[in-house]
Order: C-alpha cells, then sequence, then structure tokens
C-alpha cells in the first residue's frame, strides 16, 4: 500500500500505521517495546517505521511519560572508543533515542561518577551507557550500563575469558616462537580490561614456563610503552613485550627503534585493539582484532532493555577478537642474526 507524504513535513505516527496496515495504537505500543505484540506484527511495523525513515517526536512523549528520549554515552578521554560508540549510537536512534556524549578529560571514575549521576537525578537521560570505569553506582543499577570490557560488576564471565583466552593464545605462540623472558607494558589498572590482561599475562608466562620482567601500568598512551621499554637494562635477556593496546605497543616499537633494536629481529612486539595505523606501520603491529562494532550495539542494546524493563539480550553469538600476528611478531632466534 502506498502512502503518501508530504516532502515538507516528517512522516507522522498514523502514516506508519497506514503502512503497515495496523492501527496507529498498535505502533504506539511498537514504540514502547511492547513484548505482547505477535513477531509477525513487530515485523511489519519496523519495516514500515524504517522505509518511511519515521521519528517519534520525543518531545511530545516526553511531557506524556516524564521520558526524556535521551541516553547519554560517557568516553574515556583516549582514542579508541569510536567505533563503539558510533555502533552504539546508531542503535540508540533506530530506537527512537537520542544520545549526548560526555568524555571524560583527565577524570577519574569518582568524578565521572557524580557527572553521570546528575544527568540521571535531574532527569536529563534515561540511561547511561558508559565505555570508561565509573566508582560503583549502586542506586542507579538498571539505568548505567558500563560495557563489559570495563566494568567487574556487569561483565559477562564469557566475555572475560574470551579476552583471557586470546592473551595466552599471544603468549603461546611467543614461547613457540623460543621467547623465554617477556615483558608487559600494561595499562591503567582502574580499567577492568587492564587488570584481566596483566592477570592474564603472568597466568601464561607461569603456565608456558617463561619468565617476566615486570608488567608495570601507565595511561593507555604511547609514553607507557617508551617507559617500559627505557626502563629495561642494555642487557635485558627481554626479546618480546605484549603491551595492554596498540597506543602502548607503538610506543614500545619506538623505543626499540630508539635503542637500536630491531622490530622483530631483537624484539617481538604485540598490541590490542587493532588500530588502522598499526595495519599500514611499518613493521605492521600484531594485535588483537576486536569487533567494537558488534560489542558497541549489543552494549546498547542492553542499555535500553535495562531502561525499558525488558529482559537481558543474548550476547553475539561470534566471538569479539581474535589474534592477528603481523611482522613486529618473530622467532626469538633473529636476534643472534640482527642484533
Amino acid at each position: 500500500m502506498a502512502v503518501p507524504t508530504n516532502a515538507t513535513k516528517p512522516p507522522t505516527i498514523r502514516q506508519v500505521a497506514a503502512l503497515a496496515g495496523v492501527s496507529h495504537q498498535t505502533v504506539s505500543r511498537f514504540l514502547r517495546s511492547d513484548s505482547t505484540l505477535l513477531p509477525t506484527t513487530v515485523e511489519k511495523v519496523k519495516a514500515a517505521v524504517a522505509e518511511l525513515d519515521y521519528r517519534p517526536n520525543l518531545f511530545a512523549r516526553s511531557m506524556r511519560t516524564r521520558r526524556s528520549g535521551m541516553l547519554a554515552v560517557v568516553l574515556p578521554g583516549w582514542v579508541g572508543a569510536e567505533r563503539t560508540l558510533a555502533a552504539a549510537c546508531s542503535v540508540a536512534e533506530q530506537e527512537g533515542y537520542r544520545v549526548e556524549i560526555v568524555i571524560g578529560l583527565g577524570e577519574g571514575p569518582r568524578a565521572l561518577a557524580e557527572r553521570v549521576r546528575e544527568l540521571l537525578s535531574d532527569g536529563q537521560v534515561e540511561g547511561v551507557l558508559s565505555l570508561s570505569p565509573l566508582e560503583p553506582l549502586a542506586e542507579l543499577r538498571g539505568r548505567v550500563l558500563q560495557t563489559g570490557e570495563y566494568d567487574d560488576r556487569l561483565r559477562a564471565v564469557d566475555a572475560v575469558a574470551e579476552d583471557a583466552g586470546l592473551v595466552r593464545e599471544i603468549v603461546r605462540r611467543l614461547a613457540d616462537l623460543g621467547h623465554k623472558h617477556l615483558l608487559h607494558a600494561a595499562g591503567p589498572q582502574d580499567f577492568t580490561s587492564a587488570r584481566i590482561r596483566r592477570t592474564a599475562y603472568l597466568e601464561a608466562c607461569e603456565e608456558f614456563g617463561l619468565r617476566s620482567h615486570g608488567d608495570s601500568g601507565g595511561r593507555w598512551s604511547a609514553e607507557t610503552g617508551v617507559a617500559a621499554l627505557q626502563a629495561l637494562p642494555d642487557k635485558t635477556k627481554v626479546s618480546a613485550v605484549v603491551a595492554a593496546n596498540d597506543q602502548i605497543a607503538t610506543g614500545v616499537v619506538h623505543a626499540a627503534r630508539v635503542r637500536g633494536w630491531d622490530v622483530p629481529g631483537r624484539l617481538s612486539v604485540t598490541g590490542w585493539d587493532d588500530l588502522e595505523l598499526g595495519r599500514y606501520a611499518s613493521p605492521a603491529l600484531s594485535t588483537v582484532a576486536v569487533d567494537r562494532e558488534s560489542a558497541g550495539r549489543h552494549a546498547m542494546t542492553r542499555l535500553i532493555a535495562s531502561v525499558r524493563g525488558l529482559p537481558e539480550p543474548e550476547p553475539p553469538a561470534a566471538p569479539l577478537g581474535r589474534v592477528e600476528f603481523r611482522e613486529t611478531t618473530g622467532p626469538v632466534l633473529r636476534r643472534s642474526r640482527r642484533a
């Protein structure tokens, strides 16, 4: 059924209803995520909404329901969350929400938690998705979701196991290449992800009989990698560095070059995140490629379900991460040829 629309005005809920072949009350129930609607009805209304590019009148809805139609996303003050953010915002928009971005530049978990509490207490937003660690907000449970990668309380057990398994795969590969002396350039330990990777690294070193020469943490920045490598003595036996993310790994590679150490001949290096620049660097960075888009979509879906009082959605079926061994990783034997 063709539904004429006025090009100068946005489509209405009644036009959506006409296109879907249902009542406008049914469309309203769909927009409220009414779980009693038949799956066939949901699909028809969803298709009509997409075809007409319908957006709910959020202001009118907030006047009726005392809901703002707004969600907030809290970002850490470092590069790396863009893909997660874009995917999360896409889901929010599809569900009829607007998104406010809060960037925590130089703010710790406590300060960010206070900002979140203010946003929620005065009704500016209905829920908050945080990609940065917050102080526990027990009284706001259900309205604040910290992504699994950073939050102890809300992180899924299988996701923890996946990250730990990826670290183990990296260390096992280095052991297979003949590396016996490793260093971990860790991330900030107020991030659960950094703590998980550090713990998994230490456990893997013990499992494979390798010696760790340190696991100090720092910011998610190249300076952390530079400092970690500069702290090593000239005659160190360290032949591989497992960095907590690609930025730290980039700092390790830079510091190695400054010291005249060939990568990977003298030193193998791995990162985490698969940043685009790392793929095209010379040598290309070995890393963990993470499906940030799936992670972002799932996180926002979880938040919206929590805000609406719906059941917890199922996690993505496919693993979110995989190890990509590239040019910064090689056999320890290359050290004797190139050092």
